[in-house]
């Protein structure tokens, strides 16, 4: 699921403070076998900048902790993707979330994962969540999967009444732990969606704040591939308008300006659920990391 309609990266043209200010506190993600090509994360991102780390298939937990302790320990917010169909058993959870705490984290993305069976006894986050091993290790944070285009995984019938019941429990979970909780989305294409997603939230009582994903610079046939393997939905329709110009498919296009306007909606619905901006560099972490650092400056 992603925000924006794609356009080519036009450089100073294209800034705004309007989008620099939405773009303050960013969140990025990397994964592990990504991290360890990567000599220093410091000439790439501001100190402090959420880096979420993501479990992939094929990763241990051991490469997990390693790069979470070396984010941690440059400075930056580590926030491992924890999986539940991913983890065979509870001990497994707590020697998992342990491994993380020790090596530095205070926070994690739960999410059910996309194992089509789960290997042991949690089917969907909130399974993990009622164990209460986040709170009792000390997780001060979480973030949630947020679905603006459905989720047929979860509502197979179509509808939405299964991700709203789920997000509700999850909200009053937050409130009834301590925990601070936000929903962070997949990646999507239109922005028009996903503000009509938050405003519904809004309107059924959400409070949570949303973090909106959007892939970084990446060329359109690579958003294509990821699209098509991560179930993107109705936005799907704007990458196959823009294929229909052979021209453009090798060419790298920015979120630029789908960002900016929903940081155009934001700044005139203050009160808007949506808050920041979660980046995914399908493109490569060093050119996502140069584009968001360009795009803070005005």
């Amino acid at each position: 699921m992603a925000l924006f309609n794609l356009r080519s990266n036009k450089g100073a043209s294209d800034k705004s403070e309007t989008l620099a200010g939405f773009l303050d506190g960013a969140s990025i993600e990397v994964m592990p076998r990504t991290a360890a090509k990567i000599d220093s994360f410091a000439p790439l991102l501001p100190a402090g900048t959420r880096v979420y780390v993501a479990h992939i298939e094929g990763t241990s937990v051991e490469e997990m902790a390693e790069t979470v302790g070396r984010l941690a320990a440059d400075g930056f917010a580590p926030m491992p993707h924890v999986p539940a169909r991913a983890i065979a058993s509870h001990a497994a959870l707590v020697d998992r979330l342990t491994r993380y705490r020790a090596a530095g984290a205070e926070q994690a993305l739960v999410l059910a994962g996309n194992d089509a069976t789960p290997a042991g006894p949690f089917a969907s986050s909130l399974d993990m969540l009622e164990t209460g091993v986040f709170q009792d290790l000390g997780y001060s944070r979480l973030h949630v999967a947020g679905h603006p285009e459905g989720n047929k995984d979860i509502d197979r019938k179509g509808g939405t009444s299964e991700v709203d019941r789920a997000l509700l429990w999850k909200q009053d979970f937050a409130a009834r732990t301590g925990i601070a909780m936000a929903v962070t989305t997949q990646f999507a294409f239109d922005a028009g969606p996903v503000i009509a997603w938050a405003e519904r939230l809004s309107a059924m009582g959400v409070t949570l704040p949303i973090h909106l994903g959007a892939a970084g610079p990446t060329k359109l046939q690579t958003l294509i591939k990821y699209a098509v393997a991560c179930g993107v939905g109705p936005s799907m329709a704007v990458l196959q308008k823009r294929a229909l110009d052979l021209s453009k498919l090798l060419v790298p296009f920015a979120p630029t300006e789908l960002l900016t306007e929903v940081a155009d909606y934001k700044a005139a619905h203050p009160g808007s659920l949506i808050d920041r901006v979660h980046l995914f560099p399908l493109g490569g972490i060093k050119a996502t990391a140069e584009w968001l650092n360009e795009a803070r400056q005005v």
